[in-house]
Parts: structure tokens; sequence; C-alpha cells
């Protein structure tokens, strides 16, 4: 039962790799370059992890797991790194000798093939130190190239925060696997077991899935927002904002209007009332007692006002038809999904999709 929920396990995580890796390269809003490649290294990790599992014994799937795609795994995820970050080491000439380990692999197994069943030479002797200097070699290979291009993600000035987090976690978890694999290794010429293949596997199943959360479904979130963020700043959206009303007499909340209207404070999905405070250099207590006295509100009242506004803004742009209501909500400075829905909907009695079809059908 356990193995057939394991093989269960296995075979699903597979079948959502490739269908990562098809959609990656198909859908317009995700394809890019870095995205090519991290397609491509999804695929290959899917296949590895059908191939080692299967461990076939004839046809072509026997071929293709004795070719070692490891070394093609490390350089693609290696590329995309650098393709996200930037790196002027893709235009380097040196650059391209990183797949050569992978094309003489390639070329010793097409030779060792063709002399097999060509002349029917057989060398069981090379054959076993053919195949432990590719398992080892890779394994070297993975380890300095993801340790590397961990290296270049820290020190890069190039990304926003988010996709530092996303570059970083995605490392490590490699690294995570990375390890594993040596366990596996030691473990089965040493004790001539795979228990530790079988905890590999399933880290390899759960990179898939989590890709499939964290890289492709949160991280596209933030990636929207960003975009939806330059549109606005290069001035091709009408954002329209509030005026600051003239007969305000305190100057506290004069300067409150033109923070938020100029400087935009509300986007700040942290942003507190002792920030708000001390910009105006005053006290919470003071500030809050204004805000209520003069505007009839609380300060998170205030704030979440200009939040909506702009949210209802973008919702109503046909522009912005694209992007998830998710995305819209976190660059109007919500925090949260469930925080821009309750916000929404308290304030306008509808939902934020709801309200999006309606300015679609008026």
């Amino acid at each position: 039962m356990n193995a057939t929920v394991l093989d269960f396990t296995i075979l699903a995580s597979v079948i959502v790799g490739c269908f990562i890796s098809i959609s990656l390269v198909t859908t317009s809003f995700y394809r890019s370059r870095a995205n090519n490649y991290l397609s491509l290294s999804i695929f290959l990790i899917a296949i590895l992890t059908f191939l080692s599992w299967n461990d076939p014994e004839y046809g072509i799937l026997e071929l293709l797991s004795n070719f070692a795609f490891e070394f093609l795994v490390a350089v693609t995820l290696f590329t995309y790194f650098l393709l996200q970050i930037q790196h002027e080491y893709l235009k380097k000439g040196w650059y391209k000798w990183l797949y050569f380990p992978f094309f003489s692999s390639l070329i010793i197994e097409i030779s060792t093939v063709f002399l097999q069943e060509g002349f029917n030479i057989y060398y069981s002797d090379i054959d076993s130190l053919v195949f432990d200097i590719k398992d080892q070699g890779s394994l070297i290979y993975n380890i300095f190239l993801i340790l590397w291009g961990r290296n270049l993600i820290k020190r890069s000035n190039s990304i926003s925060e988010e996709k530092r987090g996303w570059l970083l976690r995605l490392n490590l978890f490699l690294i995570c696997i990375i390890m594993c694999w040596l366990l596996s290794n030691i473990e089965f010429y040493i004790y001539d077991s795979a228990y530790a293949m079988n905890f590999l596997w399933i880290l390899l199943s759960f990179l898939l899935w989590w890709i499939l959360y964290y890289g492709i479904f949160k991280l596209q979130i933030i990636v929207q927002k960003e975009e939806i963020h330059r549109y606005l700043i290069s001035g091709k959206v009408d954002n329209t904002k509030k005026r600051i009303n003239e007969t305000t007499v305190s100057k506290i909340i004069t300067q409150l209007y033109t923070l938020m209207e100029e400087e935009e404070l509300f986007k700040n999905p942290l942003l507190s009332r002792l920030d708000l405070a001390t910009r105006l250099e005053t006290s919470e207590g003071y500030l809050s007692q204004i805000i209520n006295q003069e505007i009839n509100k609380s300060v998170i009242q205030f704030v979440n006002e200009y939040r909506i506004e702009a949210a209802k803004n973008l919702l109503h742009n046909p522009v912005f038809n694209k992007y998830s209501i998710e995305a819209i909500g976190l660059e109007a400075g919500f925090k949260s999904k469930s925080a821009f829905y309750k916000t929404f909907n308290t304030s306008l009695g509808m939902s934020p999709g709801a309200y999006r079809k309606l300015q679609k059908t008026s």
C-alpha cells in the first residue's frame, strides 16, 4: 500500500512537472527567456525523477536513463539564476563551456552503445567505471554550480527582495536535494540499500509541486504587482487621486493628504500609525485624535480609503483586466488577499471581482 501511494505521488508529480514546463513556454504571460530555462530545468527534473523511479531495463527509456541529464540540469538552473539577476556572465565567452560535461558524457554514452550494439564489444569494468564517473561527476558539478549561483544571487543588486527571496528559496531547496542525493550515493556504495533514494524521489516530487504553487502562482502575483506599478509610474494610466480639502484647518491633516497623494504612503502594506506620526512629527495619540475630529475616521479607515480608491481605479481600467485581483490588491497597499476582499466588501458592499464585472458591463 505504501509503495502504491509513493508510486502514485511520484507519477502525479512528474505529470505536474511536465504541465508546468509546457505552460511556461506556451502561456504568453509567463513566456520569457529566463522561464524558458526554468521550463527546461523542470522538465529534466521530472524526466530524471521518472527514469530513476521506473528504472527501465530495455528500450528507449533505458537509453535515456544512461544519459547524464544531471549535468544539463545544473547548467540550465544556473542560467536561470543568471538571467533573473541579469548577470554579465551570460555575455562571457567561457560561459558556453559549462555545457561541456553534458555533451562529453553524451558522446561517451553513445560511443559505448555503438560499440556494444554494432561490434558486440562489452567491457563491464569500463561501463561500471564510466557510470561512477558520470554519477559522482554530475553530483560535484551540481554542488559547484548551485552554490555559485547562490553566491551571485546574494550579491546581486538588480532584483527586488521578493524575487531574491524566491531565487534563494529555490536554490536552498536544490541544495537539500543535492544533499539527499549525496546521502543516497553513500548509502548505496556502503550499505547497498536505497532508503535515501526513496526520500530523494519524494523531495523531487515535492519540489515540482512547490514550484507550481510558489514559483508560478505566488511569485507571478508579485510580478503582476510590479508590472502594474510600472504602468502607473510611467504615466500611461491616469491614477486619479483625491483633492486636498482646502477648508481643512489643521496643518497636520493637510500634510497627511500631501503624503498620501504625492508619496502614496498607503501603498506600503506595513504602514502603521507610528510611521505616519513620525513623518508628521507628532504623536500617535494626537494624530488619531485630529483625524477623528476633522475627518471622522480612524487612521486605518483613512488609509484604507485611499487603498480602496486605488484598487477601484485599477479594476475599472481595462488596461489591467489581464491581471489578477490579488495582484491589484497588493499594488493598492493591502498586505493579503483576505484583507483586500474584506475591506473592499465592507466599503462597497460587493467583492472586487463583482466590481470588476460590473465595470465591464456598464
